[in-house]
């Protein structure tokens, strides 16, 4: 067996130095792309669940405002029965 020369030894040092980079880089590259898939589908995700809460919140606020003309309805009636039951005195 041969012993191997300094530049032997330095030239595969460089070769398995380039391969480890170019391997890391191809992994992030690719590690970047699914993590960006995922958080887009997230993101898709999020969005189609806050436009069902903010369509809750409408019909809540629609179902508000029925109690609020319902309780105007009922106070204008109520004055108009203490009006007769309770006439004023002038």
């Amino acid at each position: 067996m041969s012993e191997m020369t300094e530049p032997q030894v330095w030239a595969l040092l460089g070769i398995f130095a380039s391969a480890f980079f170019a391997m890391f880089a191809t992994m992030s590259g690719w590690f970047v792309r699914v993590l960006r898939a995922e958080v887009g589908g997230l993101r898709a995700e999020m969005n189609a669940k806050f436009e069902r809460v903010d369509a809750q919140f409408e019909r809540v606020d629609a179902q508000f405002e029925r109690v609020d003309v319902k309780l105007q309805h009922l106070d204008r009636d109520v004055q108009a029965i203490a009006r007769r039951v309770f006439p004023e005195h002038d």
